[in-house]
């Protein structure tokens, strides 16, 4: 389950997506996040998905390796599924007595827990289609760039933009040292998937010292590395591919506003 996380991987591509200037990805990106949890009805949500699955489409990006990357979440949409149906007051459509208490099921639980779910996993396809379509290097200097007007109250735009696109790179590579580790435990004897719930927790803790260390080892090589190209960052850092927007950012950005009006169209209609 591991391996299929998709956050923080890049493939490499020419499609109208990766052509797109860093900074009007990450925007946008942000902007579909805030979309996500203030549309609701049927309507809303049809022009959502038909949005998401035309970003997705001009990426490039195969449809299956994007929805790999919800395997390591199943647990989370199922738990939110189920709070949000169980815990939602409304029409009762099922309820059995446990004695202690009721579980009851309402129409509006139902319709929520759907929705909720749509949420979430449009939260994730939509995130990793920037981390895929965005390489490393042009994440962190979009980052930057949006962060520079906060250096006027000391804030550190670059030290930022770097340790954040750090931590996203590195998930995938931990995830992958963290499948090692558990293979190599696992051919020596070591049991991760029998048991109770807490007897699989606790076989896990022997991972977390090995994977701790190798955490550290790779922080310090990639700090020696930085180090040893006299790497300093900040203001003086030049770069060899200077941001600059195109006609694909203007396409972005005509489209982003279009699905926006049609949002704000069809709340105006139904409601």
């Amino acid at each position: 389950m591991l391996k299929d996380i998709t956050i923080g991987q890049y493939i490499a591509g020419n499609s109208p997506i990766h052509k797109m200037d860093a900074r009007v990805k990450i925007l946008f990106a942000l902007l579909f996040i805030v979309l996500l949890f203030i549309i609701k009805g049927v309507a809303e949500y049809a022009v959502i998905t038909l949005f998401l699955a035309l970003v997705v489409k001009l990426s490039g990006v195969p449809l299956k390796f994007i929805v790999r990357g919800l395997k390591p979440m199943l647990f989370i949409l199922i738990f939110t599924v189920l709070i949000n149906v169980l815990m939602t007051t409304g029409e009762v459509l099922w309820s059995v007595n446990l004695g202690i208490f009721t579980l009851r099921v309402t129409r509006e639980g139902v319709t929520m827990g759907i929705y909720m779910l749509l949420r979430l996993v449009y939260l994730v396809i939509g995130t990793s289609v920037l981390t895929l379509t965005t390489s490393p290097l042009m994440l962190t200097d979009g980052i930057e760039k949006l962060l520079k007007p906060f250096e006027i109250i000391k804030v550190p735009s670059h030290e930022i933009a770097m340790m954040m696109t750090i931590a996203i790179r590195f998930i995938p590579t931990i995830a992958d040292e963290t499948d090692k580790i558990m293979k190599a435990q696992t051919a020596r004897g070591a049991d991760f998937e029998s048991g109770s719930i807490i007897r699989r927790a606790k076989a896990m803790i022997p991972l977390l010292v090995p994977l701790f260390v190798s955490s550290f080892r790779r922080a310090d090589e990639l700090a020696v590395a930085m180090d040893s190209r006299c790497y300093r960052g900040g203001a003086s850092r030049t770069r060899m591919k200077e941001m600059r927007l195109t006609k694909y950012d203007a396409y972005a950005g005509a489209v982003i506003f279009a699905v926006i009006a049609i949002l704000i169209a069809s709340r105006i209609a139904f409601f």
